[in-house]
């Protein structure tokens, strides 16, 4: 009988590492934290997706309760890092509303009053479905960003799937950009009109890339971004195949099929139809609104360099379903994948920074956009990190702090500096 609490130990403790431990590549720095992290992540949502067949809550709001939780008990762990426990000494955070939308302002402590500082307006990542302008390292982030370069940041607080899914994320943002850089509000702000930028990472990165098209080809504004900023921004809808996309399909913590599940949901379609989307059969050849030359906008025989081409093959369908196409009516939205604008669109954006990393679905999309803006004439800093993973640049502060995060966000903020 002494012989059962080590052999139900034991087994426990397999099983958990068997759960916990997933192959990731040899580059990869720290990778039992990002196991570990990323353990937690399937573990919250196994949960949700459980309370919501029990019909107890949608998914998506049980994993965000369960975030808020986390959050609050690193708060109070951690209540010395910067952002964590408060406001960094002489920046000013403002929850306010622009145009009806809610944003978080941060002022710097230096500036103003005859001196014009910078602006930058930043969309947060999670999706379209999680994320907050006010919480965790956005938070923070934002705070260092107008702390350290003297700007005046506007988190924007857009609305999130379940509650809306496309256009409404994008009208807000852009709501809020045009309300930024109207003269009444820079002026209320002393911003530079040549100094103001947008940035967002992930699904934040492509509604910057988005409204920064909009705002460059509209000749209402007087004034438009002068940079723009995207932290591996997903930018397509129409290509899961891409080398990128096969070779990291199963790297933590963005997953290939929960990016098209992200897609699905934004978009408003039946989740059911992700099979089909995995397996490019909603952009098949026969169907004729996906034209050639919008092919040829995402094509990464083309546009990738061949390190990252390596021996992979497009996944071209001859004849798929015509049915998905129909359930997605934004998936051709120039608004919702700001890679299929355009040479005459993106030959009007404002310079940019790119960050990729390498092992991320969402690589190519960052890496063939940065081709097409040069291709059009625009200025493009291509930063990429041959550790880095998807998620990394705010996996900046305790417990989930990893040494790549730290390198991206400085990166970040040294491109800022220097550029805007």
């Amino acid at each position: 009988m002494r012989l059962l609490p080590v052999v139900v130990t034991v087994s426990l403790t397999v099983a958990l590492a068997y759960y916990v431990y997933i192959p990731l590549p040899d580059a990869i720095q720290e990778p039992w934290k990002l196991m570990m992290l990323d353990a937690g992540f399937r573990t919250t949502m196994h949960l949700a997706s459980l309370k919501s067949w029990l019909g107890f809550d949608h998914y998506i709001t049980s994993i965000r309760r369960s975030s808020d939780g986390f959050e609050g008990m690193m708060k109070g762990l951690s209540s010395s890092e910067p952002g964590a426990g408060g406001v960094m000494p002489g920046v000013k955070v403002s929850d306010i509303t622009f145009a009806g939308v809610p944003v978080r302002v941060y002022e710097p402590p230096a500036g103003g009053e005859g001196h014009l500082r910078r602006g930058l307006m930043f969309f947060h990542g999670g999706g379209w479905a999680f994320g907050s302008a006010k919480k965790g390292s956005y938070d923070t982030i934002n705070q260092m960003l107008s702390d350290e370069l003297n700007t005046v940041v506007v988190s924007v607080e857009y609305r999130l799937y379940p509650e809306v899914h496309f256009p409404v994320p994008y009208l807000d943002c852009l709501a809020a950009a045009k309300h930024f850089l109207s003269p009444e509000v820079r002026a209320r702000y002393a911003v530079d009109p040549e100094r103001v930028a947008v940035a967002g990472d992930s699904a934040g990165g492509n509604l910057a890339a988005a409204v920064a098209q909009e705002i460059s080809t509209d000749d209402t504004m007087s004034v438009k971004f002068s940079v723009q900023a995207l932290i591996y921004p997903v930018l397509q809808a129409l290509d899961f195949n891409t080398p990128s996309y096969l070779q990291n399909q199963n790297i933590p913590i963005l997953y290939r099929h929960l990016m098209v599940r992200f897609w699905l949901q934004y978009l408003g379609a039946d989740l059911s139809l992700q099979s089909q989307l995995l397996a490019n059969n909603h952009s098949s050849l026969h169907l004729p609104n996906i034209t050639p030359e919008l092919r040829a906008r995402l094509d990464w025989t083309v546009l990738l360099p061949p390190k990252h081409k390596k021996n992979y093959r497009p996944l071209i369908v001859e004849k798929g379903s015509q049915g998905a196409g129909k359930e997605m009516p934004g998936l051709l939205d120039v608004r919702a994948s700001p890679l299929l604008a355009g040479p005459e669109v993106l030959a009007k954006c404002p310079r940019a920074y790119i960050l990729t990393c390498e092992y991320d679905v969402l690589r190519d999309d960052g890496l063939m956009y940065a081709r097409r803006l040069q291709d059009a004439g625009v200025t493009v800093t291509h930063e990429h990190y041959d550790d880095g993973f998807h998620g990394c640049f705010t996996f900046i502060t305790w417990p989930m702090e990893f040494d790549v995060g730290k390198r991206a966000l400085r990166g970040y903020l040294n491109w800022l500096q220097n550029n805007l």
